[in-house]
């Protein structure tokens, strides 16, 4: 993981800690209960949803490593069988 995408991750959950504290206080009112609550399923989906979208680009850049991986033993193997050396 990059130095950036480590910032990106910071500030989403920077901005997601503001917006339920700001779901609490509503809840506490009592007048704004509904809002409150309503913020807090917001950034819970969004949470959810953002961490099932980076597992599946992790699982994606991993599927593809194995296949470059395999890609290049088998033309390794080619090499070594036609007496040519890189």
């Amino acid at each position: 993981m990059s130095f950036n995408e480590v910032r990106t991750w910071v500030i989403f959950y920077l901005i997601s800690f503001v917006v339920l504290l700001l779901a609490l206080f509503f809840t506490t009112q009592g007048i704004m209960l509904g809002i409150g609550l309503t913020l807090v399923i917001v950034v819970i989906v969004i949470n959810f949803l953002i961490v099932y979208a980076e597992m599946k680009r992790i699982n994606e850049r991993k599927e593809m490593l194995e296949k470059f991986t395999k890609k290049d033993e088998t033309e390794s193997e080619n090499d070594e069988k036609s007496g040519f050396l890189l």
